[in-house]
């Protein structure tokens, strides 16, 4: 009897177009848990998994099965994966730019950059491809899941969350990122010392992300005094600063995202926060 030929696998690119769209997050190469099917909470993101450019596509058929990680609720080894580098939680990583510049900056970093994006994903990787960084994960689904259920404790040298969806509308609020049941969620998996760093050209959530961060005695704000832009009135600021934001760090990258909000006249704070 002549042996049938095992039909071949699909590319990691084929896998995630084929996800169906009910799955809470974008789960490739794996599909969703039935504990994620019954879970039913706010997120504060919307999958897109979007149209893929080729580039794009060959990159994540290149690169994923190597770098890439599925958020899946599977506990992962940091020392493993990052061979013992510290490792930054960067949540949010859009088109990958200022991830791939901060990686290739700083290849003593890890960075474990979680998305729901698709393009997302293969544009970081094509970057990464072209800067030979070997300090990045990308990892796709809900950072909550990563959290909760894949990072022990006190396993984080930083966190990173820039340009968050601020869900401007009242009744979205509850779906914004950064509130308290997140930094509870976030605060054991941070090492002592570690970095908290975010940043939105949104003021209302900068006021939030400020006021959620800085009711926390476990975070020490790195600039109480203020950032020196003065975006509120002088008489109220008489030495023109923000009491509790940072100027950028010179290792934030501005990105186009950015640039187009500066343009529309939007402000950006920056917040720096260290593990105490």
């Amino acid at each position: 009897m002549t042996a049938t030929a095992p039909s071949p696998q699909p590319s990691p690119s084929a896998r995630l177009s084929a996800a169906p769209a009910g799955y809470p997050a974008p789960m490739y190469p794996h599909r969703a848990t039935e504990a994620q099917h019954r879970e039913h909470r706010i997120r504060s993101f919307q999958p897109r998994r979007g149209r893929m450019t080729p580039a794009q596509a060959g990159a994540l058929d290149r690169g994923w099965e190597r770098y890439g990680l599925a958020i899946d609720g599977t506990p992962l080894d940091l020392a493993e994966l990052f061979g013992g580098l510290p490792v930054t939680l960067e949540i949010g990583f859009g088109m990958g730019e200022t991830t791939a510049a901060m990686a290739a900056a700083d290849p003593a970093m890890g960075i474990l950059a979680a998305d729901v994006h698709t393009p997302g994903h293969g544009n970081l990787l094509q970057l990464l491809e072209r800067t030979d960084s070997r300090n990045v994960r990308p990892a796709a689904g809900d950072a909550v899941i990563l959290l909760r259920d894949m990072l022990p404790d006190a396993s984080l040298a930083g966190l990173r969350v820039y340009f968050a969806d601020p869900w401007p509308k009242p009744k979205h609020h509850k779906r914004r990122l950064v509130q308290e049941s997140f930094l509870d969620l976030v605060l054991p998996r941070l090492a002592p010392g570690a970095l908290v760093h975010c940043a939105t050209d949104w003021e209302p959530y900068a006021e939030q992300m400020l006021a959620v961060l800085s009711a926390s005695p476990e975070l020490e704000n790195l600039h109480p005094e203020g950032d020196g832009t003065g975006w509120l009135e002088p008489a109220e600021h008489p030495a023109g600063t923000v009491p509790g934001y940072a100027p950028r760090p010179e290792w934030r990258p501005v990105t186009k995202f950015e640039r187009a909000g500066i343009a529309k006249g939007h402000v950006v704070h920056d917040l720096l926060f260290r593990r105490r």
